[in-house]
């Protein structure tokens, strides 16, 4: 019996149509059952299917367009476009399995599934999914380790090219001591990044930056995460994230002393807003600013815990959010931002001592992984920031929550970009263990079981990547209005990076709990990436939920 041919582009289309039919169902169920939007927190879970539902739509619109691109331009082959129907297949398949858990609390039944999935078409969603297909794209990784190489145009192929260098290089030789040694980031890492121009690539060139748009700056956190998240992925977030408020909400003589030595690598930066008893509930910040003179010099001391504050120790600035206004009914309308000097440190603890009494002192939190960077408990205590340092000036005097979001929305999107370089990383070491160990007379990349593994890992990696790269893009165009896509990617692809990095542990068997392999490191550091710059469920119901049930 003859095997039918592997789905193709045109059949990738016709089963997003019938999941864009089911999902328009759920949306509009969604809207009647929350009050667009005003009951969500009474309907959590039929809300989570939605907004994780809406986002597999996205990529799967993503990855088509993306691959439309290519073949227009002549540069995509049959195995990129096999991994784009696998990769819609696998993106429908979660989204329908996901409607059809809620249609009942939705009120849209199994009607609504059926007519969206009547035979023909889930007939067809199977042989998108088929043992094939993934097989097929899965020999493809055997044979080439791996390798990304998604086409892209010839400057973006250079930054890849040139940053992917420099990471294997510099980085990569680096990488498990530092891991295991609980190392600082060396600061020949922060001289040669700055030198090549990584600090910039989102700084305006009249502020010292390059200025080569959000792709990328994605491609370069993608290739420095492949080779470590915590000692080189993660270095360029920071900066960014406080660059963004600077160019949303600071002065002008804030943007002109500041933004250049964020681009040079001059200062490193710390974020400053989650504490102890506050997580994700940002407008919940107790740390106070209140305004004082101190020898002379207008300004605010700043009193109370933070938590959570990545590269506080090594630092010169902390971008830290807090509530200027002393009445908490206020809520987010009462904080305000501000970039706060300190010296910097190398060690797990610190203290920083002014002269007029102000103290902040540092304890680094011990974590599995993300190591490198060090992420710190602060207390403040009388600590004074000059009133020029208050982002945005008086005029901005609570208005640090607006600031800080559009910062997080930047850093949602560097997220995205860090959880498909690890992925990526986990894949070629997966593809090259698999080649070279032997079980039972011959190599596992035989085994037709991890064929169809490496094939699913590519799949899942295919679609976070088209739906990251479609949110930089967007964020050049309108940084404001892409908000809520560069969410979908850091959702999407935080859980790509975890599903992937464990699925390349259990192939290296016993030897992927062991130190000695890069995949221990690489699956302990994405089990991180779901939680910070807004942990999951909080995006999937207060950022992607809402704002797809209240449009």
């Amino acid at each position: 019996m003859k095997t039918p041919s592997h789905p193709t582009l045109e059949d990738a289309r016709i089963l997003l149509e019938a999941a864009t039919s089911l999902l328009e169902r759920a949306i509009a169920a969604g809207k009647t059952l929350t009050e667009a939007g005003k009951l969500i927190d009474d309907h959590q879970v039929a809300t989570e299917r939605i907004a994780y539902a809406t986002t597999e739509a996205v990529a799967a619109h993503e990855i088509i367009i993306a691959t439309e691109g290519t073949q227009s331009e002549g540069r995509s082959n049959p195995i990129l476009e096999l991994t784009a129907v696998g990769a819609v297949g696998n993106l429908v398949a979660g989204l329908r399995g996901r409607l059809s858990d809620s249609a009942d609390e939705l009120g849209i039944g199994d009607d609504a599934v059926e007519a969206a999935f009547p035979g023909e078409i889930r007939t067809l969603l199977r042989r998108a999914n088929s043992e094939a297909l993934a097989r097929e794209i899965g020999e493809h990784i055997v044979s080439t380790r791996g390798a990304n190489d998604y086409p892209l145009d010839e400057m973006h192929e250079q930054v890849r090219e040139q940053v992917r260098e420099f990471a294997a290089n510099e980085i990569l030789p680096h990488a498990e001591h530092i891991h295991r040694a609980d190392a600082l980031v060396p600061e020949e890492f922060i001289r040669n990044m700055a030198e090549l121009g990584f600090f910039g690539l989102s700084v305006p060139e009249e502020y010292g930056g390059v200025e080569m748009g959000n792709l990328a700056m994605i491609l370069t956190t993608e290739e420095l995460s492949r080779a470590s998240l915590a000692a080189a992925g993660s270095l360029i977030t920071r900066p960014e994230i406080l660059a963004k408020a600077l160019l949303g909400g600071g002065t002008s003589e804030q943007k002109s002393h500041w933004l250049p030595k964020l681009a040079s690598g001059e200062i490193m930066v710390g974020i400053s807003v989650t504490e102890p008893d506050i997580g994700s509930n940002v407008a919940g910040v107790k740390c106070r600013a209140d305004r004082k003179a101190v020898d002379g010099v207008d300004g605010w001391v700043i009193n109370g815990p933070k938590a959570w504050c990545t590269f506080a120790g090594r630092a010169n600035v902390l971008a830290l959010l807090a509530r200027t206004d002393p009445d908490p009914s206020k809520g987010a309308k009462g904080l305000s931002l501000f970039i706060v000097p300190k010296d910097s440190f190398t060690g797990h603890d610190f203290e920083c001592l002014q002269p007029g009494g102000g103290k902040m002192s540092g304890k680094a939190d011990a974590t599995p992984g993300y190591r490198g960077m060090h992420s710190f408990t602060l207390q403040f205590e009388d600590y004074f920031v000059a009133a020029e340092n208050l982002v945005g000036g008086d005029a901005a005097e609570g208005k640090g929550f607006r600031l800080q979001m559009a910062g997080f929305a930047a850093g949602r999107l560097q997220t995205g970009g860090r959880a498909c370089g690890l992925a990526q990383g986990a894949l070629e070491e997966t593809a090259k263990y698999v080649v070279g160990r032997d079980q039972f007379g011959q190599a596992i990349s035989e085994f037709q079981l991890t064929q169809y593994t490496l094939g699913r890992m590519q799949i899942k990696l295919a679609g976070a990547r088209a739906i990251t790269y479609a949110a930089a893009r967007a964020f050049d165009e309108d940084e404001r209005a892409a908000a809520p896509l560069a969410a979908q990617a850091k959702l999407l692809a935080c859980d790509v990076a975890v599903e992937v990095t464990q699925q390349g542990q259990l192939m290296h068997g016993g030897w992927g709990y062991a130190e000695e392999y890069p995949i221990s490191r690489y699956v302990v550091d994405a089990a991180v990436l779901p939680i910070f710059e807004g942990v999951k469920p909080i995006l999937e119901l207060k950022v992607i939920g809402r704002a797809v049930l209240s449009g």
